[in-house]
């Protein structure tokens, strides 16, 4: 209980009031006596810290070599490493050791045993580079790619065609005649495969006219693994076959021995199986699914003919290619590592299937970001020249963590960073809100991209993956890397807890991208997500507020409607509404289920009723049936700018405006959103989590609203691990909250009935405007990088030691320590801010030797009043720059370091990498370094009642909670009558023993 009211002093004189304990015991929300205490920060376990994909280059790795790296992981706070064996480096190839070797599985278990010693956990890469394949890979379970080819044959010609496949090198490997179709001037269309002689010349000749001729080869599709490992070279296999992937995993299993060797997951690295466009099986397949025999649109499929039709056919192709690789790929695969004792990780995208039905099978669902995006925010480091921008959608970012909320699975991944810049320049700051990009999108259990495992006698920089970014002792950023780690940390342990509380379904309309004319096979790439995923009123209902999961027409059959809301499978989450987007083609399948939750009084919202079913089967017939089903709806009826739908039983909602729609059915947005805060909620056995982050350039100091309430709020700092109690005024089911986010700040709230008396007043600051410049005579030394150490040199004035004309620090890459003497007089107020300006990139604060931690993103800013001194003060600042200096010296020098097989290395534009035509790129404290008096003012005083430091009204002493037992308490009484307080006491953050003598006596 923070304030007392209702003692009154009538008299402008100060009194004193006696107050014993058993009072403050009285008062002090006794009716949590009982109840169970708050866990503001959750335990840390290894999965909630940040995990690296650890490549092996050439797998030519040693027990020593691999503890070292392994136990600087652990100490960085990295959780766990995913193995990805790869090609090797350049003169260490007697060192190779073949992938899934007597030595390679030893090497293995020494991993996962050094790993678990260290608290960490391992997975594995279940191949080498990507796709699926191997030298175990045969013709037969190879993947498959169509190939037809068009003749012309006419009545009464001499010459019969010769039907087999062009292409020579894929001939070679073998490539089955599927069929043979002829189609006639008149729409006739004949199957004749079966006159094809032994010399596969075709005998057979239309009665009149000329026919065009297509016959259908189940081709080689040729693909090798990509940046295949040793023991791993090969073809990829064909994932849309049942016993291509018995055979595919038989070599695992064979050296497994039947047993988990340890690891944690079984990862695959996207499908990426470019232009494997057929199966064995798939006509059949194709034939039982669809209802008709796809040898008759072998015209259309290769793109001739009827526009609709072709659209069509291939819609229905690619939905049997989805469900294959469902079938037969994921679900199976999954199953096959469910009973080793370990679960997939699976990268979906990529694949020709519907992703979220595909995320659902796996156990854990990751998703993927490729490029860099850029955020407003104050200070952001944007390094134009060299950034490719994000090929992420925003919302392509949700699929993942939607199929894991519908299907309820605890933990989402993602590959991060993957070239978010070009190699060697992108700093830890760069990666703060990328991380916090993807956490909004419900990603709670983040990879880095990436680690490469290098020895420690290779030469600096090290063998290098051939794409950004650098995740290595190697790299100048490592020493700091911890603050992006704990950063990270802090914030997964809170994601990773409970379920996902979002209020909205909505469908994604992915039969209007399938039924395309364009291409064959559809791959749902990370790389054409805006293109295949464009929905920009979904995209608006994001940006203005609203929490949801996309839903795929087969999750909508797990839903369950109960008490007007859509229940997930295992009861854990409730959505209020779903939202169909604009919609042309939809299954008949999924209109009933829509109405049927309809018909349960779920809101239906939908920009447009559907206007045809997809796919070519029963046409007709599906179409009468849709009609039937929507004629159903007759009655409309205008209200509050939306158009209702309504049948005897249902009601759908019409409006070219969802979120006009969702307020017509009483689902609100989270308003603070117009500020520009973004953020997700999660449900938890402690409460309900906010995650708030602002991205824009402004500071944020304000009063929001936020669409919850309970008898606590906590809120909670994952930059620092803070927390304090903060008020909340509730009204209509609703909080104010008092937030102060500087720009690139973000911070958790959490709604809680539980015992919080514990958990201290949250304390807000008043920054003043007597600013201190902290100037005069600076001292650089270089203590830690290379090519060498430059010698020390003292500057008047703050510089960027890229400024100072010095040859040698130009090329420079590591830490160096800025130190100056400075005189601070006068020190008042209880608490002080650094500020250290411009910091290129990131670094580590001393006062008075005392280290008070990292400085590595905006707003580079650290509370130094305990330790800042009223006198002489000795501050230290080590700054750590990038890489790119040192690599441009070595390319400038022509120094050999780019040392790698395959791809070798590479720019961001996928060019040979060469940095000796970049400029310098300035490094060090740029400043202005400044310390900012602050006014710490309790959450639970009002900050109206604050000005300039000092307490208006007599406002009373703080106690705090730290009494001691049987002491009287003198407490100053406030005179002066307070509307939020009345005349209060506040006992919230002071203990008795912090009171000087003149404000305090005993009986």
């Amino acid at each position: 209980m923070s304030f007392f009211s209702g003692f009154k002093k009538h008299s402008n004189s100060k009194g004193y009031l006696l107050i014993f304990m058993a009072f403050w015991l009285l008062f002090s929300s006794c009716e949590e006596d009982s109840a169970q205490k708050v866990k503001v920060w959750p335990e840390v376990t290894n999965e909630m810290k940040p995990w690296t994909r650890w490549w092996w280059m050439g797998s030519a790795v040693n027990e020593s070599d691999l503890t070292f790296v392994l136990e600087d992981f652990a100490a960085r706070g990295i959780g766990g490493v995913e193995i990805a064996p790869i090609y090797g480096a350049k003169g260490y190839e007697d060192q190779y050791i073949d992938f899934l070797s007597p030595r390679w599985m030893e090497i293995l278990q020494f991993v996962v045993q050094k790993s678990n010693e260290l608290g960490m956990e391992v997975d594995m890469t279940n191949g080498t580079g990507w796709p699926f394949g191997g030298p175990h890979i045969t013709n037969d379970v190879a993947a498959r790619r169509l190939v037809m080819q068009e003749y012309q044959v006419s009545s009464g010609q001499t010459e019969q065609p010769l039907i087999i496949l062009n292409d020579q090198r894929r001939r070679e490997y073998g490539a089955p005649l599927i069929a043979i179709t002829a189609y006639g001037p008149n729409g006739e269309i004949e199957l004749v495969t079966e006159y094809l002689d032994e010399n596969n010349r075709l005998t057979w000749q239309p009665e009149s006219g000329t026919w065009d001729v297509i016959a259908a080869f189940n081709a080689h599709n040729r693909m090798l693994v990509k940046r295949a490992a040793p023991g791993g070279e090969g073809y990829t296999f064909d994932h849309l076959n049942a016993p291509a992937l018995s055979h595919y995993l038989s070599r695992f299993d064979e050296v497994f021995e039947g047993k988990n060797p340890g690891v944690r997951c079984f990862f695959n690295d996207s499908y990426e199986v470019f232009g494997a466009s057929w199966s064995y099986g798939f006509l059949d397949e194709f034939n039982s699914r669809r209802g008709y025999d796809l040898r008759h649109f072998f015209r259309e499929l290769n793109g001739q003919g009827d526009s609709e039709i072709i659209a069509r056919v291939k819609s229905d192709y690619r939905q049997t290619m989805s469900e294959l690789l469902i079938q037969n790929f994921s679900s199976q695969w999954t199953a096959w590592a469910n009973n080793k004792g370990a679960k997939t990780r699976n990268q979906s995208h990529g694949s020709p299937a519907n992703l979220i039905d595909v995320y659902a099978t796996v156990d854990i669902p990751e998703i993927e970001t490729f490029g860099g995006e850029y955020f407003p925010i104050d200070g952001f480091f944007w390094d134009e020249d060299y950034v490719s921008p994000a090929d992420h959608n925003p919302l392509f970012l949700k699929l993942a963590a939607s199929a894991a909320n519908i299907t309820g699975k605890r933990l989402v991944s993602c590959e991060t960073f993957t070239w978010v810049g070009e190699h060697f320049r992108v700093p830890l700051s760069q990666c703060k809100p990328e991380a916090e990009q993807v956490f909004l999108s419900g990603v709670n259990h983040i990879f880095y991209h990436g680690s490469t495992y290098s020895p420690q006698e290779a030469m600096w920089p090290g063998w290098l993956f051939y794409a950004s970014v650098h995740f290595g002792p190697t790299n100048s950023f490592w020493p700091h890397v911890s603050g992006l780690n704990e950063y990270i940390t802090r914030c997964q342990s809170i994601l990773q807890q409970g379920t996902a509380a979002n209020d909205i379904l909505v469908y994604w309309p992915l039969f209007d991208t399938w039924q395309s004319e364009e291409g064959l096979e559809m791959m749902m790439a990370v790389h054409g997500s805006r293109r295949w995923l464009n929905l920009p009123k979904i995209q608006s209902l994001l940006d203005r507020g609203y929490a949801f999961d996309f839903v795929s027409d087969s999750l909508l059959g797990t839903l369950t409607p109960q008490s007007n809301k859509l229940l997930t499978i295992d009861g854990q989450n409730a959505y209020s509404a779903i939202v169909v987007p604009e919609c042309h083609n939809m299954p008949l399948e999924t209109l009933e289920k829509l109405i049927r939750f309809a018909e349960s009084g779920v809101p239906v919202i939908f920009e447009n009723l559907p206007k045809d079913v997809p796919g070519l089967s029963n046409l007709e017939e599906r179409r009468n049936m849709m009609r039937v089903l929507l004629n159903e709806f007759s009655e409309e009826l205008q209200s509050e700018g939306v158009t209702l739908k309504r049948s005897s039983r249902a009601e759908f909602i019409l409006s070219d405006d969802p979120e006009a729609a969702l307020a017509y059915a009483g689902v609100e947005r989270e308003k603070f959103t117009d500020m520009g805060l973004k953020y997700l909620r999660r449900h938890s056995s402690e409460g309900l989590y906010y995650y708030l982050v602002n991205h824009t350039p402004d500071n944020i100091d304000a009063v929001i609203p936020v669409n919850f309430t309970a008898k606590h709020v906590v809120m909670l700092d994952p930059q620092t691990g803070h927390y304090g109690l903060v008020p909340a005024s509730t009204s209509n089911g609703k909080s104010n909250i008092k937030l102060q986010a500087r720009s690139g700040e973000a911070y958790f709230l959490l709604f809680t009935e539980k015992d919080v008396s514990e958990v201290p007043q949250w304390i807000y600051r008043k920054s003043l405007t007597n600013e201190f410049i902290v100037d005069g005579e600076w001292e650089i030394e270089f203590f830690e990088g290379g090519p060498s150490l430059p010698s020390s040199v003292k500057i008047s004035g703050l510089k960027p030691w890229t400024e100072l004309g010095n040859a040698q620090m130009n090329k420079f890459s590591g830490t160096a320590r800025y130190t100056i003497n400075f005189n601070y007089e006068g020190k008042s107020h209880p608490e002080y801010m650094l500020d250290l300006g411009n910091v290129m990139h990131s670094a580590r604060v001393i006062l008075n030797g005392n280290d008070l931690g990292l400085v590595w993103s905006p707003p580079y800013i650290i509370n130094i009043g305990e330790y800042l001194k009223d006198g002489d003060n000795v501050l230290e600042i080590e700054v750590a720059n990038l890489m790119a200096n040192r690599i441009r010296d070595m390319d400038i020098n022509n120094i050999e370091w780019q040392l790698f097989h395959e791809i070798n290395f590479v720019n961001i534009r996928y060019r040979h990498f060469d940095a000796s035509d970049w400029e310098v790129m300035p490094s060090g404290l740029e400043g202005p370094v400044k310390i900012i008096p602050q006014i710490n003012i309790p959450a639970n005083v009002p900050g109206d009642l604050v000005k300039d430091g000092k307490e208006e009204a007599e406002l009373v002493f703080n106690f705090g909670s730290k009494l001691v037992n049987d002491e009287y308490f003198p407490v100053q009484s406030s005179s002066v009558y307070n509307p939020v307080i009345g005349y209060g006491f506040d006992f919230g953050t002071k203990p008795l023993s912090t009171m000087d003598d003149s404000s305090r006596f005993f009986f």
